[in-house]
């Protein structure tokens, strides 16, 4: 039986290939039949992995879950963008790579993010996402996220309902 040990961290220079490739994968996973084709192939090939290290290096707040030297998940994190919601912090992407998921990587990543914003002062978190995609939708209800508020994204003209889930 092999052990592996489980560290979320912060991103480094050197994730950045790894993050975008699981950027690719759990997108296409999460969203094909979901987000119209062509517009999600453009949105993929804008984060590439030279956009991920201008992120990192532009100390973009990105959390990494790494398993045995694996980078297997990340997180993107900062400010609450919608003002209606009293929440201060927000998780803008939370992506486990496919192979891992169900293993409890996103709940640890979801939980060291709140960590990390209480930790810089922001109470609370919003965190948005596509009513189409079950698994997301499934993930942050289980993990005692309340639907609060609803709002649209639109993709070459099909517009897609978004749900936030907040925890106070």
């Amino acid at each position: 039986m092999n052990t592996h040990v489980i560290e979320i961290r912060r991103a480094e220079l050197a994730d950045a290939e790894a993050i975008s490739d699981i950027h690719v994968a759990a997108w296409r996973g999460a969203y094909t039949g979901i987000i119209p084709h062509r517009a999600l192939n453009t949105m993929l090939q804008r984060r590439g992995s030279a956009w991920w290290a201008r992120a990192i290096q532009r100390s973009t707040q990105i959390l990494v879950a790494d398993v045995g030297g694996v980078v297997a998940g990340y997180a993107t994190l900062g400010p609450n963008r919608a003002r209606q919601l009293p929440q201060k912090g927000e998780v803008y992407e939370l992506y486990i790579r496919p192979e891992y998921q169900g293993f409890g990587l996103g709940t640890r990543l979801l939980g060291a993010a709140k960590r990390s914003l209480v930790d810089q002062g922001m109470k609370g978190l919003v965190v948005w996402a596509l009513e189409d995609n079950g698994l997301a939708t499934s993930f942050y209800e289980g993990a005692g996220g309340r639907d609060v508020a609803e709002g649209v994204e639109c993709f070459e003209g099909k517009t897609l309902k978004k749900l936030a889930f907040v925890w106070n």
